[in-house]
């Protein structure tokens, strides 16, 4: 073993001396990445003979890679042969597993969702289940990061993997074996009326055939409704995918021949500009486009080039902002390389990148671009839009973010576990369209958070108990600390009452999650599209074709 090691170290200290006389006779910079080469594998080296415990050399170098790349940006990443199925996924939306997605949540490995007749729903898996041992591991307790939970259950198609899991209401473990499947995610979940005339695609991902698939569902609701006024193209959520998919989706709504997107990089080769390069579906059809602060990358190539081109209205909050391309490069051992290589632009010139990454704070942190450093670009008609900092909408959203008690409900996992003893409880409800959260149902949820002891401290909270142990300390006015401590009570107060205070958004949650569990994600955005502030308003400006034109002209 120790021989094993000593010479994996001694391989790399001789490539290092190998590329050392190779980049001595090329330049500088060649010579300085050859010579920190051969520091590092010598550290190695020394390390692993003489450290005071025994050392594994792969997680120590594998810590090493994955420092310097993160220091690079977020998205430059190291992929073993162990990740390839998770990047097989991000790109493909394909993958070798049993069609449910897990979370660990302090040490509990539990179901999130199954996919309907897939193989977990079909053995009898169901949200809220916490598995406990795979085939014949005990994982209970272990700090699983999601990507790690995900590749426990993934493998070879057809083969079977045995989980125990721990289920709501029941005393013993119950075992399941279930036989692996090629899982493909649906790229467009759901598509259907919003309104009379008015068509909604939800496009949940950009991997292969995403724009095959968007365009067979735009296809279904012009069946539906031949006299078709308009379309919603709802882009939340959607964290994008591969850069040829947003090309092609773009192409669907503009003429042959229009730019789309241009890539530049430092590297010969790495300029190139993609045009539209078919016929389009649809260059007439009115369109809305609906994007949040989780939408990115090829989700805001297609939202900037129907803006720059004046081809659609974008509704909703402002975007990401991931405007960096990455390509993967193959390695030895079967490993990979995904490394950003260019920035995007989209067809007036603008690159939404917000965060510079090449330009760091003294701690190493990173900020957003501010907006006096933003430069201003021009739509086709003359609208002023801005880079570096995302998509901004013609039209803001009606809709805000989860309030922080809301999303506290979620990452203490209260929310979650309410659901599952609600579903275990009730074998069916009424259909996804119908389904509400009564008060009946609301008070049920409010005295579980109570039993769970729910703490809530929201920010504000946080914030004033810092100002007050800093003017203590610091020998403040007592009298002045007396307001404040006053003003804290009074915000601790209003915390308590933030359950009911916020009853309407916290039951859209509730009733989201509880029509999940029944009829999926395709029920859970069936039921809620009709009523979603950013759909309506999307509705409305296609239903005014003068209110609609008046908003691309920029009037």
């Amino acid at each position: 073993m120790k021989k094993n090691k000593i010479g994996l170290a001694a391989a790399l200290a001789t490539a290092a001396l190998a590329l050392t006389g190779f980049g001595l006779s090329r330049s500088d910079h060649f010579f300085e990445i050859s010579k920190n080469l051969d520091i590092f594998t010598k550290i190695v080296r020394e390390v692993d003979l003489n450290y005071v415990d025994e050392v594994e050399p792969g997680p120590l170098i594998r810590t090493g890679i994955d420092a310097m790349l993160k220091s690079l940006d977020p998205y430059t990443n190291y992929i073993s042969v162990a990740e390839i199925e998770e990047y097989r996924y991000m790109t493909d939306g394909q993958y070798g597993g049993i069609g449910a997605n897990m979370e660990n949540f302090n040490g509990r490995v539990i179901i999130a969702e199954v996919y309907e007749n897939r193989p977990a729903f079909n053995a009898g898996l169901r949200p809220g289940d916490q598995i406990i041992k795979i085939d014949n591991e005990n994982i209970e307790g272990k700090n699983f990061d999601n990507i790690d939970v995900r590749n426990l259950v993934r493998g070879q198609a057809g083969t079977d993997v045995k989980l125990t899991v721990r289920r709501f209401g029941q005393e013993k473990p119950l075992v399941f074996t279930v036989k692996r499947e090629d899982i493909k995610i649906d790229n467009v979940p759901f598509q259907g009326m919003a309104e009379p005339g008015i068509g909604y695609v939800s496009l949940h991902q950009f991997t292969r055939n995403a724009a095959e698939d968007l365009q067979k569902a735009i296809a279904e609701l012009k069946k539906q409704d031949p006299n078709l006024k308009g379309l919603v193209l709802d882009l939340r959520g959607n964290p994008g995918g591969l850069l040829h998919e947003a090309v092609a989706i773009s192409n669907l709504f503009v003429a042959k021949g229009e730019k789309i997107v241009e890539t530049r990089g430092k590297v010969e080769g790495s300029y190139k500009r993609y045009n539209a390069e078919n016929d389009p579906l649809d260059v007439n059809l009115p369109l809305a486009v609906l994007i949040d602060e989780k939408s990115a990358s090829a989700s805001e190539i297609v939202a900037g080039v129907m803006q720059d081109l004046d081809r659609g209205v974008i509704v909703g909050r402002q975007s990401f902002g991931k405007g960096l391309v990455q390509t993967t490069r193959p390695l030895s051992y079967k490993t990979q390389l995904k490394v950003t290589t260019a920035r995007y632009y989209t067809p007036s010139g603008r690159c939404i990148q917000a965060i510079d990454y090449s330009h760091k704070t003294k701690d190493g942190s990173v900020v957003k671009t501010p907006d006096s450093l933003k430069q201003s670009f021009k739509t086709r008609a003359g609208r002023p839009v801005l880079d570096a900092g995302g998509i901004r909408p013609d039209l803001l959203s009606e809709a805000p973010p989860f309030r922080p008690v809301t999303r506290e409900l979620f990452k203490a996992h209260v929310l979650q576990d309410f659901v599952t003893q609600y579903y275990f409880a009730h074998p069916s409800i009424p259909p996804a369209e119908e389904f509400q959260v009564d008060d009946a149902l609301f008070n049920d949820f409010a005295r579980f958070v109570a039993q769970r002891n729910f703490k809530f401290e929201s920010e504000y909270s946080r914030l004033l108990d810092t100002l007050v142990a800093k003017m203590k300390k610091d020998a403040y006015d007592p009298a002045m600390i007396k307001q404040v401590e006053t003003l804290q009570a009074a915000v601790k107060a209003q915390v308590e009452k933030d359950l009911f205070n916020y009853k309407t958004e916290i039951s859209k949650a509730l009733k989201d999650e509880i029509i999940q569990r029944y009829y999926f994600r395709k029920g859970r955005i069936q039921a809620g599209f009709r009523d979603d502030p950013d759909v309506k308003l999307a509705a409305e400006v296609l239903k005014d074709p003068v209110r609609y034109k008046r908003i691309l002209l920029g009037k």
